[in-house]
C-alpha cells in the first residue's frame, strides 16, 4: 500500500484534502467517488528516504542518460516495461541505481504506475523526469518521451561541463597564488627580517609594511583561520534561507562578466526545460511549476512563479516574463510569437539552441579574460613581495658603493 494526497469537494460543497492508503491513484479515485466526493487531484505522497530499502543518493546525469536511452530502446522494441526494468537492473554498474531500479520494478509489479514508482525516489528522479514519464504513459508514447528525456539530459550535462571547464583553470591558478603568497609571508619574509635586524638601520616603507603583514599573519594565523571558518559557516547558513539565497542570486546576476554568463545559462536552462515539457504533452501550468523548481536561481524562480500566477489569471506567458526584467526582450518576444502561432515549444527550442551557443561563447571569453587577470595578479602580489624584500639590499649596496 502507498500514501496518496488528494484534494476533493465533499457533499456539503467544501474543499477537503488529506492522505489515503491505496495501491494506485485509480483506487484512491474509486474510494472518494464511493463517498460521493468530487475529485480535484490525486498525487503520490513522497516517502522519506530513510524508509526505502535503498538509501537514495544523487546519481550522475550520465548514468540517467544511459538508463533512459536503453529503456526507450527496449520499450520501442516491444519488451514489456517490467521485463525491460529487470534486464536493466541486472546490467547497471552503479549499485545504488541498480537497487532503485529493482525497487521501481517491484512497485510496478504491485500495481503502481511507472511515474508513481519513480516519484518515490526524488533524489534520483526529478519532478521533470516524473512528469514527463507520466505524460508518456498517458499518451502511449513512453519510449519517445524517454528518448527525449535522454537528449535533454545530455544537453544539460554538456552545458554544465562547459561552465565547469571554464572555471577550473582560474580556480586552480588563484588557489596556487594564495598558497605561494602565504608561504612567502609565513616562511620567507621572517628569514629576511632576521637579516635586516642584524644589519640595523631604517627599512624602506614597503619592506616595513610587508614585515608587519607577515608578523600579523604568523601571530594570528589560527585566529584568522577560525574567523574565516566561522564566516564561511555563517554565509553558508545565510544562503540556506529563502531571503539569503534570493539576495545572493540577485547580486551575482549583476556581477560584471559572471552575471551575464549566469543569466544566459538560466535562460538556456529555462527554455530547454520548458520546451521539453510542453513538447512532451505536460500542461503549461504544470510545466511552469516544474521549470521554476529546476531553474537553479531564486530570482529566475520567482519570475517563473509570478508568470505561472499570471497565466492562471488568463495572461499570456510572455507578458509577466517581460515585466520581470530577468529575461531579455528577444526571449519574451519569441515566446509571444510562439504563443500566437501555436508553436511555443518550437520557439523555446530555438531560444535554447541560441543561448546554448551564447553560453559556450561567453564561457570561452571568460576563460580568455580571467587568464591575463590572474597572471597580472600573480605578478603584482608576488613581484611586490620580492621587490619589498630586496629594497633594503639595494639600499645597502648603494651605501657600500659610496
Amino acid at each position: 500500500m502507498n500514501s496518496y494526497k488528494y484534494s476533493a469537494k465533499d457533499k456539503k460543497g467544501q474543499t477537503v484534502s488529506g492522505l489515503i492508503q491505496a495501491v494506485s491513484e485509480a483506487e484512491v479515485a474509486d474510494i472518494l467517488h464511493k463517498k460521493e466526493m468530487l475529485v480535484f487531484s490525486v498525487e503520490f505522497a513522497k516517502v522519506a528516504v530513510t524508509s526505502q530499502r535503498h538509501a537514495d543518493k544523487k546519481i550522475k546525469l550520465d548514468d540517467l542518460v544511459v538508463f533512459s536511452r536503453q529503456l526507450a530502446t527496449m520499450i520501442d522494441a516491444g519488451i514489456p516495461l517490467v521485463n525491460a526494468l529487470g534486464i536493466l537492473a541486472e546490467q547497471i554498474e552503479n549499485d545504488n541505481l541498480r537497487g532503485i531500479i529493482g525497487n521501481v520494478r517491484q512497485d510496478i509489479e504491485a500495481g503502481m504506475s511507472f511515474c508513481d514508482a519513480l516519484a518515490k525516489h526524488p533524489l534520483v528522479f526529478s519532478d521533470l523526469f516524473v512528469n514527463m514519464v507520466k505524460a508518456g504513459e498517458a499518451s502511449g508514447m513512453l519510449h519517445e518521451i524517454l528518448d527525449r528525456l535522454a537528449t535533454f539530459m545530455e544537453k544539460q550535462a554538456a552545458l554544465n561541463r562547459k561552465i565547469t571547464s571554464s572555471l577550473v583553470y582560474p580556480a586552480v591558478v588563484v588557489t596556487m597564488a594564495i598558497i605561494i603568497t602565504a608561504v612567502l609571508l609565513i616562511k620567507v619574509v621572517p628569514t629576511f627580517k632576521g637579516i635586516f635586524d642584524s644589519l640595523g638601520g631604517t627599512l624602506p616603507l614597503p619592506t616595513q609594511v610587508l614585515i608587519f603583514v607577515s608578523d600579523l599573519l604568523r601571530r594570528y594565523f589560527l585566529f584568522l583561520v577560525l574567523v574565516l571558518g566561522v564566516g564561511a559557516y555563517l554565509f553558508k547558513h545565510y544562503l540556506k534561507t529563502q531571503k539569503g539565497r534570493y539576495n545572493f542570486d540577485k547580486i551575482i546576476l549583476k556581477v560584471p562578466v559572471f552575471g551575464p554568463l549566469l543569466r544566459k545559462l538560466a535562460v538556456a536552462k529555462f527554455s530547454r526545460t520548458f520546451s521539453t515539457l510542453v513538447k512532451s504533452g505536460v500542461a503549461v501550468l504544470s510545466a511552469l511549476d516544474i521549470v521554476s523548481k529546476t531553474s537553479g536561481n531564486k530570482v529566475v524562480e520567482e519570475a517563473v512563479i509570478n508568470c505561472s500566477k499570471s497565466v492562471r489569471n488568463g495572461e499570456p506567458i510572455s507578458r509577466p516574463l517581460a515585466k520581470s526584467g530577468v529575461f531579455p526582450p528577444m526571449v519574451t518576444r519569441m515566446i509571444s510569437v510562439g504563443e500566437q502561432t501555436g508553436q511555443l515549444e518550437k520557439m523555446l527550442s530555438k531560444i535554447a539552441d541560441f543561448y546554448d551557443d551564447q553560453v559556450d561563447a561567453a564561457a570561452g571569453a571568460l576563460t580568455s579574460l580571467i587568464e591575463p587577470l590572474v597572471i597580472a595578479f600573480l605578478g603584482i602580489v608576488i613581484g611586490g613581495i620580492v621587490i619589498a624584500l630586496f629594497l633594503p639590499i639595494f639600499k645597502i649596496s648603494q651605501l657600500m658603493a659610496r
